[in-house]
Order: C-alpha cells, then structure tokens, then sequence
C-alpha cells in the first residue's frame, strides 16, 4: 500500500485534491487535522469533512497528524498544558468516530523537557487510546530525550512510533532510532533532505541512503504502508499533476527496496 500526506501544497479544492492523488494511483492519505496551515480556506471545520471526501475519492485513510503549533505545551502547568491535553484526547475521539486507526504526535522538542506532569498527561491519553481502540504514534523530531522517555514509561500497545526518515538523519544521524523503536513502529513519515528545508523533499532527490533505510524498516517487520511526506517547497515548477506522478514513481521504488 502506498500513501501520501494530504496538504503537500497547492491550492485547490479538497475533492479534486484526492481525486488526483486517486486518479495518480496511490491507495491512501495521511490527512492533517486542523483548519492550520491553510486549510482554514475552504472553510471553517473542513478537514471534519475529510474522511468522507477521500473514501468517495476511493482512498484509504492512514492517518491523522494532530495540530503542531502548540506541542511543547504538554509538559506546561496551566491552562495551555490542558488544553492540548484535551485536543489530544479530543483527536482520539475523532479517530474512533471517523473510523481511523491511528494519530500521529509530536512531543515537546529538547528545549521543553519532560516531568511528572507531563507523564499524567500521557497517561491519560494512553487511557482514551486504550479504551477507544485507536494507536498514538509519537513522531521523531529534535525531540529524542522526551520521545525515548515516553516509550520507556508506557507500557502499552497503543502508545507507538512514527518514524520520520528526514527528521532522523538532520537532528539525529548517529542514533539507530529503528533498532531502539522499531518493534513499536505504527507509522512511517518518507522524505528526503534536499531543497531550501533541508527536508520534505522528494525521495531520491537528496542524500538519503534509501537502500539502508527501506532495508532497516522491513527489517522491523512493519506491514503498514509506504507513506510519503513531501512538500512542493522546491518543485513549483511541477503541476499539480507532475508532482503527484513523482511522488507516486517515487514511492514504488521504495516499495522494491522494501521487498529486497
């Protein structure tokens, strides 16, 4: 199965946005869920609306990646540190109600370390994702020393990781983040370092060793799909169309690599 995050740039209705990544041939969407980073656009609460839109489009929906912009809130002790808390739980509940498997998280980043605090906040999420049936993946950033924490606190099966192929080799080239966290591997993030980011490029269009990297995630076992999370930040000069055929090319190759 091959999919792709949903908001990779570009600006046009949702409803032809999957029905082209469809009509490209990819099985499924990650989708952002939030009305940030433009969304807002098309309407207050449209990316409720989602779920539905791409499975008319035919497309399987992988994921959810919870809102960013407030992550190193977590560990906070006031009312910014709760509100997150219950947006967390709050996309939880979503997942159960849209029918989709899995949200990815990010942590606070190294400059917000953990506490006890932020472990009870944890916890109680732990408690709806058990209770609802839904997997929290934590996502790799410039964030090692609370995600290791985290995994190391939580003994549960549906607190897991989102590996990010591109966040792991720009922050932390020299850590095996698969070998530490593969066996509870729920999602995968691929992209390469290439363009003005330095990140969320195409794969094959940076230095990313992808034989070694395709062959240390089958290592792990992972059945789920191969996820692509690039951006158009350095491909305006590809439609919309040219963009998606790439990224799709792109994604096949990775599924041989997978499989050697």
């Amino acid at each position: 199965m091959i999919t792709i995050y949903d908001w990779f740039g570009y600006e046009l209705p949702i409803k032809e946005r999957y029905r082209l990544i469809k009509e490209v041939g990819f099985d499924g969407v990650l989708l952002w869920w939030s009305d940030g980073f433009g969304r807002d656009s098309f309407g207050r609460n449209d990316y409720r609306k989602g779920p539905q839109i791409a499975r008319e489009a035919g497309l399987f929906i992988e994921n959810i990646h919870t809102p960013v912009h407030n992550q190193n809130n977590l560990w906070l002790d006031n009312l910014d540190g709760e509100a997150l808390t219950d947006c967390y739980i709050q996309c939880i509940t979503d997942c159960a109600e849209f029918e989709i498997p899995t949200m990815v998280v990010h942590l606070p980043n190294e400059d917000n370390p953990y506490n006890a605090l932020g472990l009870d906040r944890i916890k109680r999420i732990t408690e709806k994702a058990e209770h609802l049936g839904v997997n929290v993946a934590l996502e790799n950033l410039r964030n090692f020393t609370n995600l290791a924490y985290v995994l190391e606190q939580v003994d549960s099966l549906r607190i897991g990781f989102c590996y990010d192929c591109g966040h792991h080799y720009r922050y932390y080239p020299n850590y095996d983040l698969l070998s530490m966290y593969g066996s509870r591997l729920m999602a995968l993030h691929l992209h390469d370092n290439n363009g003005s980011y330095a990140q969320h490029g195409l794969p094959f269009d940076g230095t990313t060793n992808w034989y070694t990297t395709m062959k240390n995630i089958a290592q792990m076992g992972y059945s789920g799909a191969t996820a692509i999370e690039a951006m158009n930040w350095d491909y305006e000069d590809l439609s919309i169309e040219g963009f998606l055929e790439k990224a799709f090319e792109r994604a096949k190759r990775l599924e041989t690599l997978k499989q050697k």
